[in-house]
């Protein structure tokens, strides 16, 4: 592996003309692909297997060109105080503004609310129900402006209108201040690590050209996939932060291997033997955790997956090729001011010889990674009860998890669709926005509309119903579809015994009838995915970190490192969703985060938190235990490893992990809930598995084991394959080649003492 990607910088620097004329042939390829590919066919959310699904694939067969695809409006009316919502002049603004939406651009239909009974009993407060012919994302601004102009006609009236539903929202994903305020923190932080211009702006530049390949090529691929608008969230997520991640350690590697003596195209090239090693297998944890994701079974869910693990690997690619042409073009603008002007090394140098190599750079000597490395090597036990015990106590909340998607409510109250679902449930009773849809197949029945009657009466008799609309029947009279409203919000736990309650006395509710039922809807949904999700997480654990571990055992050629790894990863991620828990569920300070509900957490982030910040907490693994092993391979003893892993690694490592948590928090500045979410969860899961367990409790369980940490069985280490991420090859060979010298010793057969 070193070998081949040392040649791979060595062709990459030399001909870097080509190299970058290709990406930029790929980026311009990508970026026509996406202007013209059609527009996406965004086929809405689906999950297999589940009741609430097969109840509304059931709807769409029996209730053909009646499916909810076309957006609609909830328009809210509360009369002022001491006044009837049908009375007057207020009656008189209602029915204007209802029927104005129902001439309005692609407008379907729109419910009078004083004909449909939607009043509520204190007769303050009536809602109407506009249905459109196109869906958000199609609906034109003409058809926008016809509602928001109704509104604004009966609020001149002197109502209180608030519009909820899905026609005013325009869709898409985050709106550009995240990644800015992402990449500005990363350009402060590579400033401070490199001290040089040229070699933070590199990093950003190529991760940049990156995310665009990324995510044209997802726009090209959007339509012929189905991909929906969120699917570009994660890749963009992930490919803006690894891409800045992978380039950072090329970079610092090729400025180390400089300060060693070597030229330029050496240097680039040892950089990426080595460096680019760790990035391809710390990319390959990434992929297989992104990929994993297929395995919870929810096709939105695996098509984010998909596209990050693709922008994931344009950044692998981009860090072993593109990086080193462009240090090719400015090989001593990368450097230290005093590296350029030769206190610590020139452009000419030794050229590879193996003493050049083995001498450390002198400003790397002292830094504050050794002195850290060496107080843990003092003090390891406590170290390492002080991280479990911390990491343990953040995970305390997660005890309370509870899963959910919230909806409107969770929305700031500054926006009309938040207020619009606050006056609903206080006109009509909480349960009101998130009523319980059944479905009742009656085929084969005599008496259907019987039956049907039987069942809604025997539903509405159950505790925590308050009420049960009239059925509707399809045209071949052999399928049934009424709503049955709860006492209780959408995301509260008794609305979920209730779902459950109502499944579970099935057989006794249709005894008699010879008719069954579903219970749909998005409150059903809504917690049918919450329950999917939660008994998918053990095998996606399993799949995911079986995987990680074997990759890893073929890194380390080691038994317990890996085991150590994922032990440790396991702790970051169980503290990160308690930390969610805390702030998103708990409302711990959830005011500074401009989460003004607190409820349920999304139901895919722990999948989400579980697959990403594995992939990104191996990544800081390889990254820095690979400088470990490459010490210790070499002859230095457990406790030297370690600190001379911290003195090459940590500094660079640190400054990736807060570039991650950059462009995660950045994310926190969302609407959102969903985005907010995610990107407070992942920032908080990098800062504590970087700072916590890499580089507290790894080099504490080093210490404490020796040798027993390199330990590999005999026969497991012939039967591996050697894949030499620590370039040992390239410390054989002789000066100037790219192949080892034959019948070398491996430094791991030399004893020890």
């Amino acid at each position: 592996m070193a070998i081949f990607l040392h040649r791979v910088g060595r062709i990459a620097f030399r001909h870097r003309w080509y190299v970058v004329l290709v990406w930029a042939a790929v980026l311009a390829l990508a970026g026509f692909g996406a202007l013209s590919a059609p527009k996406a066919s965004d086929e809405g959310f689906s999950m297999p297997g589940i009741e609430s699904q097969k109840a509304f694939d059931l709807m769409e067969q029996r209730f053909p060109g009646t499916a909810a695809d076309g957006a609609s409006a909830r328009v809210v009316f509360v009369a002022p105080d001491g006044e009837r919502i049908d009375a007057g002049g207020n009656r008189r603004a209602v029915e204007a503004a209802v029927a104005s939406l129902a001439e309005g651009p692609q407008a379907v239909s729109a419910s009078d609310p004083f004909r449909a009974k939607a009043l509520s009993e204190d007769g303050r407060t009536a809602y109407a129900t506009v249905t459109y012919e196109a869906g958000p994302k199609d609906l034109t601004e003409a058809a926008r402006d016809r509602l928001k102009g109704a509104v604004e006609d009966a609020r001149g009236a002197g109502l209180t209108v608030e519009v909820g539903g899905k026609a005013l929202d325009e869709g898409g994903g985050p709106g550009g201040t995240a990644e800015a305020t992402g990449v500005a923190v990363a350009a402060l932080v590579l400033l401070v690590t490199f001290g040089s211009l040229a070699a933070a702006g590199l990093p950003l530049l190529t991760a940049l050209i990156g995310v665009g390949v990324s995510l044209a090529s997802i726009l090209t691929l959007a339509h012929a996939l189905h991909l929906a608008a969120t699917t570009s969230i994660l890749a963009m997520m992930l490919g803006l932060a690894v891409g800045i991640d992978y380039a950072l350690f090329v970079v610092s590697r090729y400025r180390e291997e400089r300060s060693r003596g070597h030229e330029p195209r050496e240097a680039a090239a040892v950089a990426a033997g080595t460096a680019g090693s760790a990035v391809v297998f710390a990319g390959l944890t990434v992929v297989i955790a992104l990929a994993g994701l297929s395995v919870v079974g929810i096709p939105m869910l695996t098509k984010m997956g998909l596209a990050a693990s693709g922008a994931v690997t344009v950044a692998v690619l981009i860090a072993l090729t593109l990086v080193p042409a462009l240090l090719g073009f400015w090989p001593n603008a990368v450097l230290t001011r005093r590296a350029r002007a030769g206190r610590a090394g020139g452009t000419g140098g030794t050229g590879g010889g193996r003493s050049a190599r083995d001498d450390a750079p002198k400003d790397a000597t002292e830094g504050w990674g050794t002195r850290w490395a060496r107080f843990v090597l003092r003090r390891p036990l406590p170290v390492l009860l002080l991280g479990v015990v911390g990491l343990g106590a953040l995970a305390l909340p997660m005890t309370d998890l509870r899963l959910g998607n919230p909806g409107d409510e969770a929305k700031p109250v500054s926006t009309t669709e938040r207020r619009a679902y606050d006056a609903l449930a206080e006109a009509f009773g909480p349960g009101f926005n998130g009523p319980l849809t059944i479905v009742v197949d009656a085929r084969g029945t005599k008496d259907a509309r019987d039956a049907v009657r039987t069942v809604a009466r025997r539903i509405g008799d159950t505790g925590g119903i308050v009420s049960v609309s009239p059925a509707r029947f399809n045209e071949a009279g052999d399928t049934a579809v009424f709503q049955a409203v709860p006492s209780t919000a959408p995301t509260d736990e008794r609305t979920k015994d209730l779902v459950t309650s109502i499944r579970e006395e099935r057989p006794e509710i249709v005894s008699g009838t010879g008719v069954t039922f579903a219970v749909t809807g998005t409150t059903a949904l809504d917690i049918d995915i919450a329950g999917k999700v939660q008994s998918a997480l053990v095998p996606y654990l399993t799949v995911v970190v079986g995987l990680a571990v074997v990759l890893l055992l073929l890194v380390f050629r080691s038994l317990l490192v890996p085991l150590k790894a994922a032990a440790g990863y396991l702790l970051s991620v169980l503290a990160s969703l308690g930390v969610v828990v805390l702030v998103f569920q708990q409302g711990h300070g959830a005011g500074l985060l401009g989460a003004e509900h607190t409820g349920p957490i999304m139901s895919l982030m722990p999948i989400f938190l579980v697959g990403i910040v594995f992939g990104l907490a191996m990544d800081y693994e390889v990254f820095l235990v690979s400088r470990m092993r490459e010490a210790y391979v070499r002859g230095r003893t457990p406790g030297e490893s370690v600190t001379e892993g911290f003195r090459h690694s940590a500094r660079v490592v640190a400054a990736a992990a807060l570039i991650m948590v950059a462009v995660f928090a950045g994310f926190v500045s969302e609407d959102d809930s969903m985005i907010k979410m995610i990107g407070f969860g992942l920032a908080s899961a990098v800062l504590l598995d970087a700072f916590v367990v890499r580089m507290a409790l790894v080099p504490a369980v080093l210490a404490l084991l020796g040798h027993r940490a390199w330990w590999l069985p005999a026969r497991l280490d012939r039967l591996l394959p050697r894949v030499d991420v620590e370039g040992e090859a390239l410390h054989r060979r002789p000066a100037g080649t790219d192949t080892p010298p034959s019948g070398t010793v491996d430094p791991r057969e030399v004893s020890r003492t």
